[in-house]
Parts: C-alpha cells; sequence; structure tokens
C-alpha cells in the first residue's frame, strides 16, 4: 500500500455510546497501529451519540493528546445516526468504522481498504463467517448470527457473508450516492447499505477477520434482531416499488459485465431448467422430509416449495435465462413467488386428494403424490417463467447491450 499523494487517504470513524470503560485504551491502541503501520495519511473520529457518562471528557482529552484524533458529538442515540454525521463531514477518500471494543484484529485493517483507495473496490467488510475466519463467542451468538445472515441471503439474494461484523470500509463517492437512500439510523444501518449497494451492482470486497466477542456488550440481541426483521421488510418493499433507484446508482458507479452474456437458445433453456428442476425437486424433498415430522403434511409442503422456490428463480434468471444485474431483480423475484403459489396450489391439492382416497397415507405415499404434481407444476413454472417472468422485452436487449454514457460533469 503506497502513501496518499494528497490529502487526507482514510478516515476511521468509531461509534460510541457510553463507553468510558474502554474508550482511552481503545483508540489509543488503534491510534498507535496507524502510526506503526499505515503509511498514508488518517485521522480517527470519535463519534459519540449521546453519551451520559464521562465518554465526552475522555474524548475531548484523546482529540488534544493525539495526533489525528478528532471528537465529534450528536445529541441523538443511534449507530447509524453517529456514521452518517462522521462520514457527510468527511474529505477523506476512504471511510471505515470499527466498533469501539477493537473485537477485530486490526492486523485487517491493511487488506480492508486497500482494495478502495486503489479503486478496485467499492465497499469492504470483515466476515467472520468464511472458513479462515478465526472467532471466539458463544454458542448462542454464533447461531444468532449465521441465522440472521442466512435468512438475509436467502430473502435478500445477496452475495455477502457477514452483515454485522464492525468493519467495514467504503469510497467516498460511494458512500455520498448511497447515504441518502439508507434510512435506518440503528443497528440495521450498515445491512441496509450493503443491500443497496449490492443490488446496485456495486463491488464489495469481503476478508477474513479474527474476532473475539466483547463479553461485556450491552447491545439487547432479541430487539435487534426484530428491529433488522423489520427492516429487511421494509427494504424489500423499497426495492419493489422503485423507491431505491437502484438502476440510476447502476448507471453511475455500477460495473458492467466484460461481456454481456447471451440469451440461450430454447433448446438451451430447456435442458438449464431442467437441470435447476432437479436439483430443486432433490432440495424440495430433502426439506419436506425434515419438516413433515415436526409440521405435518401440509405445512411441510408449504416450507419445503418457499424455500426452494427462492433459489429456483435466482438460478433460472441466471443460468435458465441468462439475466443479470439487478434490472427487475425484485419484481421478478415476487413473480417467481406468485408462481410458485400456483405449484403449492397444484401440490396440495393433490394432498388433499390423496388424504380424501386414503386417510392414513405413509409419508412415503404422500411424497410420490408430491413428486408427481410437482413434475406437473414444474411444467407450468417453465412456461410461465419464459412467457412472463423473464420475457426479455426488445427494449431492454437494447439498453443491456448498449454502453452506458458518461457521466459528465458541468462544462469547463
Amino acid at each position: 500500500m503506497t502513501p496518499s499523494s494528497g490529502g487526507l487517504a482514510l478516515e476511521i470513524v468509531v461509534p460510541v455510546f457510553n463507553e468510558q470503560l474502554v474508550l482511552e485504551n481503545s483508540i489509543t491502541k488503534l491510534a498507535t497501529y496507524l502510526t506503526q503501520e499505515m503509511p498514508l495519511t488518517w485521522q480517527i473520529t470519535i463519534a459519540d451519540n449521546a453519551s451520559t457518562d464521562g465518554t465526552a471528557a475522555i474524548a475531548t482529552r484523546l482529540a488534544v493528546q493525539l495526533p489525528n484524533v478528532v471528537y465529534r458529538r450528536l445529541d441523538v442515540k443511534g449507530r447509524g445516526f453517529a456514521l452518517r454525521d462522521a462520514w457527510a463531514a468527511s474529505s477523506a477518500k476512504v471511510l471505515a468504522y470499527l466498533d469501539v471494543d477493537l473485537s477485530t484484529d486490526l492486523a485487517a485493517l491493511p487488506p480492508l481498504v486497500a482494495p478502495l483507495l486503489s479503486g478496485h473496490s467499492d465497499i469492504s467488510i470483515g466476515t467472520r463467517l468464511r472458513q479462515s475466519s478465526r472467532v471466539s463467542r458463544g454458542p448462542k451468538r454464533e447461531f444468532i448470527s449465521r441465522s440472521y445472515n442466512y435468512l438475509l441471503k436467502r430473502t435478500m439474494q445477496v452475495n455477502f457473508s457477514d452483515a454485522q461484523c464492525g468493519f467495514k470500509a467504503i469510497r467516498a463517492e460511494v458512500a455520498r450516492r448511497l447515504l441518502p437512500h439508507v434510512e435506518d439510523n440503528g443497528w440495521f444501518f450498515d445491512t441496509e447499505l450493503l443491500i443497496i449497494a449490492e443490488r446496485s451492482g456495486l463491488r464489495i470486497h469481503e476478508i477474513p477477520v479474527d474476532w473475539v466477542d466483547d463479553p461485556d456488550s450491552r447491545v439487547n440481541i432479541q430487539q435487534t434482531a426484530l428491529d433488522d426483521l423489520r427492516g429487511l421488510v421494509r427494504v424489500a418493499g423499497s426495492l419493489l416499488n422503485g423507491s431505491i433507484p437502484v438502476q440510476a446508482i447502476y448507471a453511475e458507479l455500477g460495473r458492467r459485465p466484460i461481456v454481456p452474456p447471451g440469451r440461450p437458445s430454447f433448446f438451451g433453456q430447456v435442458l438449464r431448467f431442467g437441470v435447476v428442476g432437479a436439483a430443486s425437486t432433490i432440495a424440495f424433498a430433502l426439506l419436506y422430509l425434515v419438516f413433515q415430522a415436526a409440521f405435518g403434511a401440509q405445512q411441510a409442503n408449504f416450507l419445503a416449495l418457499l424455500l426452494t422456490a427462492v433459489g429456483n428463480t435466482a438460478a433460472n434468471r441466471r443460468f435458465t435465462f441468462g439475466i443479470s444485474g439487478p434490472a427487475r431483480l425484485f419484481t421478478q423475484q415476487f413473480q417467481g413467488l406468485m408462481v410458485f403459489l400456483l405449484a403449492w396450489t397444484i401440490t396440495s391439492s393433490s394432498l388433499t386428494v390423496l388424504h380424501a382416497v386414503n386417510v392414513d397415507a405413509a409419508p412415503s405415499q404422500e411424497l410420490l403424490v408430491l413428486t408427481g404434481a410437482n413434475v406437473l407444476s414444474t411444467l407450468l413454472r417453465f412456461v410461465l417463467l419464459r412467457i412472463w417472468v423473464f420475457r426479455v422485452r426488445h427494449a431492454d436487449e437494447l439498453s443491456f447491450n448498449l454502453p452506458l454514457a458518461p457521466i459528465r460533469g458541468p462544462a469547463q
């Protein structure tokens, strides 16, 4: 990593709320590391969001004593508020934030910011969920984190693995474009930022981190989880109704495919659909057998179909019909779920008929009937996906294959 050619290269924001016990040690440790290991211009900003203990006095003293340390205070609580305020006021090329407990090993900082300084990536995040990550935390928090990120990936169709790790960085021009569309000002702030970024075609770089859980963390896990779920529903609705302008952001900042993929032939679509369908049928059968004992036949059928439908639609979109990029992604997922409801009606009706004929039908008989019903619904799915969900209009083909117009500034 080379030093910045001019101006402030990196600003690291540390959001704090009532952190008088750890603040001085953490900021001193961070400043020492940056002085010794980061050959570029940097600044640490302590972003206080309405602390009521001795945090303000300690932070003010640190800003006087330590070079390149700045203190900002907001009289409103919320990590998102603190980050939004500090990032909006920054003149740095790359903006980052760290949790004040420094749970993440600081050795990950150089690889976190390097792809942003070089222009290779738009956002960079630490992940605790990669195989090469080294993490020390209790089983409860591990389970909650993995469950939340799994739900996030399945429902929002994102590829980043860890939305909640307090170790992220973003290019300043990207932050300026995205922040006006991020509504949350609490713990869901950075998850919402990442969802919008990926849906807008921005490049998110991940690095595995070494992370040690803070046993004194005061985060209300249950309330945070509920807030995050509400946030997911809200963001999904905003993407569906178009209030988040992902296409405009994509046109300005997104990375176009190197070679626009061609749409497979009809015969190729049939073959690819068959491959996806076979994989989905196997997944459905396994999920049904898992759910059947706990929920009963109809509920197990619904859950198994719902889970496979989301993955099936995404796979057919990219693999079968050759569609990539964020254009109409959520609309197509919604239409795919409508097709799922039709498939569920067919399969649930087949179960109703089977139970009317044989009240004591065994699970193996139910699975046989459901498999046959799935074959019928699969044929119907292909027709509807091809002529409705993933129909490519002539105007869409033209706009996809034409190069984007350059973003021009004011005349000189």
